[in-house]
């Protein structure tokens, strides 16, 4: 399994690409906006100028864009994934995006014998960057285990939870312990600002306890020295939030502290930063 469609070439989706070539495979690219992967293009991926392009003839076909309304518009349709790849092909989307429409294009994937795994990541830009992304997957275990050499030229970490729509499932729980994580560490972080605390020595002194996590260690120090810049837009996270609330509401559980990350987070959008990272729920609390 070597040659590979890949739609959603984003901030996450470059550095997929990149650590795919790295790893030998033969990536062709769909984006809507050509100009934008020129790089990726220059460093060996092959620019289709269509889905279908993208996707005829390929061994697994992966994607990775925005939002619910961007995974129907690229696998529905007659110009969409669906329609166009080969009977036999891995089609993998590694969107975050509603578990019910993984399952549909799960069902609509296997009418047409695609081999359809949802498989959202975590681990942010730099985990992108890096290939050591964690990978939630749903689908079929044999199909999983198929597709393991491709998922590890991209990440490290890789966990199968179940049928079509689990990772989904997997990775709107993950977004819910972050939220709740950011929060604390925003508040934390005022606090020590606020009582006049060397925000450095607190840090250090927070990775030695039980305070450490994963958001300190990677989000701290870009709020200390004001980088906001997005290795995840908090428009994105939003989205993700919403998702994991509106499935939980649907399964009668109430997710009060979510709500409430999302309603500051809300705010930071329409004061204008949707496009910053996430890290930038510290404005809130200044």
């Amino acid at each position: 399994m070597k040659n590979i469609g890949f739609i959603g070439v984003g901030i996450m989706g470059k550095s997929m690409v990149r650590n795919l070539m790295k790893n030998g495979y033969d990536v062709h690219i769909f984006a809507r906006t050509p100009s934008k992967v020129e790089d990726v293009v220059s460093e060996g991926a092959k620019l289709c100028g269509s889905i279908p392009e993208c996707v005829k003839g390929r061994d697994a076909v992966i994607t990775i864009v925005g939002y619910p309304k961007d995974v129907e518009d690229v696998y529905f349709g007659d110009e969409g994934v669906v329609e166009n790849a080969d009977p036999g092909t891995f089609v993998i989307d590694m969107t975050t995006t509603s578990p019910a429409l993984d399952q549909k294009v799960a069902e609509k994937a296997a009418a047409r014998g695609l081999r359809f795994l949802d498989a959202p990541v975590t681990g942010g830009d730099r985990g992108a960057k890096a290939g050591t992304l964690s990978i939630l997957v749903g689908g079929a275990k044999e199909d999983f285990e198929a597709c393991r050499d491709l998922f590890m030229a991209m990440g490290k970490n890789l966990t199968w939870y179940g049928p079509a729509g689990a990772g989904q499932h997997a990775k709107l729980a993950n977004q819910i312990l972050q939220a709740s994580i950011m929060s604390g560490l925003c508040e934390a972080m005022a606090y020590a600002d606020k009582m006049g605390l060397d925000l450095n020595v607190f840090m250090e002194g927070a990775k030695a306890g039980a305070g450490q996590n994963a958001l300190l260690e990677s989000y701290g120090p870009r709020i200390v020295s004001g980088d906001f810049d997005p290795g995840f837009f908090i428009d994105f996270f939003i989205k993700d939030m919403k998702l994991g609330y509106e499935a939980a509401k649907d399964a009668g559980l109430d997710l009060s502290s979510l709500k409430l990350a999302m309603d500051h987070y809300e705010k930071l959008s329409e004061d204008g930063h949707g496009r910053d990272g996430m890290q930038t729920l510290i404005k809130y609390y200044e």
